[in-house]
């Protein structure tokens, strides 16, 4: 266990039941506070009872999870940015999302990271790099820490064009590019529902290349509005 779980205090798990099976499973967790008193909080998972249970007790002991799915952030050859637009039936809507997926049972990052970029976009890994075409995150991130534990790693990817995309029966997938430039304004104007980890990377983009703009020009210092 981690210093960090060690000193700081939480409710004890006491109990796991799941009430409902499939795709995603639903659970009723049962926890204990100091003063005995008990009180349960629903989850979900693709994980079936025992993997469940088995992660919730690594993530209560500090281990580092096993990530579910990698989500990619596709750098295209010309520098700008590749994107989807996904029919997305939790929402009964078009979303505006990073090429994404879990990670099936054997699968390298890599592996992973190059199928779903084929499958979602038609698109691969460069070939033409001299290092790896990808770079991971430093730590895998939780989706929804208020619904479930699925966890997700990010990969920052230089991709290219490899042949078509290879969607499956029930996908409905576009793609479109951005480039640099284009990032800001699309933010500013897009009112389609958008995924968080699309809007928080492309936010990010469009502010180094304000900062990358602003050092060229020596302008400083920063103001609010070099963000509008």
């Amino acid at each position: 266990m981690t210093q960090e779980n060690e000193t700081r205090k939480h409710p004890k798990l006491v109990a796991i039941e799941q009430v409902s099976k499939g795709w995603i499973n639903k659970y009723v967790l049962t926890y204990e506070k100091d003063n005995d008193e008990t009180f349960t909080y629903e989850s979900v998972s693709r994980k079936n009872l025992e993997d469940y249970t088995e992660q919730l007790e690594r993530n209560a002991a500090g281990l580092p999870p096993e990530p579910d799915a990698v989500c990619i952030y596709p750098i295209l050859p010309n520098d700008s940015i590749l994107l989807i637009r996904e029919f997305r039936y939790p929402l009964n809507a078009w979303c505006v999302a990073l090429p994404a997926g879990l990670i099936d049972e054997g699968e390298s990052l890599e592996e992973t990271i190059n199928r779903e970029l084929m499958e979602e976009t038609g698109c691969r890994l460069r070939t033409d790099l001299e290092g790896p075409a990808y770079q991971l995150l430093p730590q895998s991130g939780f989706s929804s820490t208020g619904m479930g534990e699925e966890n997700v790693q990010v990969a920052i990817a230089y991709v290219e064009k490899a042949g078509e995309p290879q969607l499956g029966e029930n996908e409905l997938i576009e793609t479109f590019e951005l480039s640099r430039d284009e990032i800001g304004r699309f933010l500013d104007t897009n009112t389609s529902p958008i995924g968080t980890r699309c809007q928080l990377l492309l936010e990010a983009s469009r502010r180094l290349q304000v900062l990358r703009k602003r050092l060229a020009l020596a302008q400083n210092p920063l103001t609010k509005n070099d963000f509008a």
